[in-house]
């Protein structure tokens, strides 16, 4: 039986797994949001929030250069995670004060990062973002909470730091493809967990327990 590949259809190199494959899409959205935060070479990065894309933003921003990379979050498990896959820097952030956290990220960096990108949506987050990231730099923010925040603005607008939306991503299935099959991006270390069709109620469960980047329900017997 012939099968033709639909027109925008990305195809995986030879070299990709099926489980690779299928962490496409957030890596397709780090790949979008660090070139939004103009990362490159020596770059010192914030990431803000060790969740899936806030961890694919953190393999993204090294394959592209940056030198070193501060993650935060409120979940030791996520932020271990991080250190393990590359991270230079980890804070728990919890009932941290924004200021505060932003004269850690300087201190420990020894200076302000060139770019913050914001993966969690709250107001906190990106009230670090703005206090931390260096004058003229970048912050993007890729977290979506609530509709309306109150945020530093004077602060962000008196050191021209560039405020970056990201929704999703254009065109960057093919980068994060070449990432991947040439190694620039090794995915194998971020946590997964398999289940077979039958177990699907265990698998949003699992799901839901926030302790995996992926979970994958196998239709057939492989899980």
């Amino acid at each position: 039986m012939s099968f033709t590949m639909p027109t925008f259809a990305s195809d995986c190199r030879d070299n990709v797994t099926m489980e690779e494959g299928f962490l496409l899409k957030p890596l397709s959205v780090a790949v979008h949001a660090c070139r939004r935060a103009n990362v490159c070479i020596g770059d010192k990065v914030l990431v803000l929030g060790a969740g899936p894309i806030g961890l694919v933003n953190l393999l993204t921003a090294k394959a592209m250069g940056a030198s070193a990379v501060f993650m935060t979050d409120i979940v030791d498990s996520r932020l271990n995670l991080g250190k393990t896959l590359g991270a230079d820097h980890v804070l728990n952030v919890k009932d941290m004060k924004a200021e505060d956290v932003a004269r850690k990220v300087v201190s420990d960096l020894g200076v302000q990062p060139d770019a913050a990108i914001e993966c969690t949506g709250a107001a906190t987050s990106i009230e670090t973002g703005i206090y931390a990231v260096k004058s003229g730099g970048t912050m993007v923010m890729i977290g979506l909470g609530a509709s309306r925040i109150e945020m530093p603005i004077v602060e962000a607008a008196t050191r021209e730091i560039d405020l970056r939306g990201i929704f999703r991503y254009v065109n960057c299935y093919p980068t994060a493809i070449e990432m991947i099959s040439s190694g620039k991006v090794n995915l194998k270390g971020l946590t997964r967990a398999h289940f077979k069709l039958q177990e699907s109620l265990e698998a949003f469960k699992r799901f839901l327990k926030g302790d995996v980047v992926k979970v994958f329900i196998h239709c057939d017997d492989t899980a």
